[in-house]
């Protein structure tokens, strides 16, 4: 009686043994799913709308996969393509809509890679506004969208756009995101009157064309 506890127990360590083994080697081919690596470039981040954007990127380890692009933002979109051997993909967006978009790459998992993503990279689309500027004169009073002009006060004068909304003002390579802080401008054929400090930050001539968010 003596041996028979000692005998059984071994019995029942050997039997574990295969099942240790077989639980090993399915761990090890788990883990031969390698990781991935996706790059993602975009040939302009300030555009005008409906201008072509290429989206450049490439896939590693290299070669010939399958390669998702989403497009967040206003009028967001999926787009799919196929990466060549040597691990680049590159595809054609033109954003109809105004606004800023965020533009991910993902690769597809497989059963030896696992997915991956680009870093996401921002675009933003513009249209071209007739502009003009206010200030001197009125500075000390109330603007329409609450608070006293002063000769600091960074936004603009819009018609119609909610008082607070942000938009992004680009001229000749300077941009600047400032607030609807007034009403105007009341031109004809103008969509813009800028506060003197928006104006100054641009180094806008005073009247003319510039690109808008909004």
């Amino acid at each position: 009686m003596r041996n028979i506890v000692p005998v059984t127990l071994l019995a029942a360590g050997l039997l574990c043994l295969p099942v240790a083994a077989s639980a090993k080697k399915s761990s090890k081919k788990r883990s031969k799913r390698s990781g991935a690596h996706v790059a993602l470039h975009v040939s302009g981040h300030h555009v005008v709308r409906g201008e072509r954007v290429v989206l450049r990127g490439r896939v590693r380890p290299r070669g010939s996969r399958r390669v998702k692009v989403v497009v967040r933002g206003p009028g967001g979109t999926v787009r799919g393509t196929r990466s060549k051997r040597n691990g680049v993909f590159s595809l054609r967006w033109r954003p109809d809509r105004l606004g800023t978009y965020r533009v991910r790459a993902y690769g597809r998992h497989t059963r030896r890679l696992r997915g991956a993503h680009s870093p996401a990279r921002r675009v933003t689309a513009y249209r071209h506004a007739e502009a003009s500027y206010y200030g001197p004169g009125l500075y000390g009073g109330g603007m329409a969208c609450g608070g006293t002009l002063t000769p600091g006060t960074l936004g603009v004068a819009h018609k119609s756009l909610p008082c607070g909304s942000k938009v992004k003002l680009l001229y000749r390579g300077r941009r600047v995101t400032v607030p609807v802080v007034d009403r105007g401008p009341y031109v004809a054929g103008r969509d813009y009157d800028l506060t003197a400090a928006t104006k100054a930050r641009l180094g806008f001539p005073g009247t003319g064309v510039l690109l808008s968010s909004r």
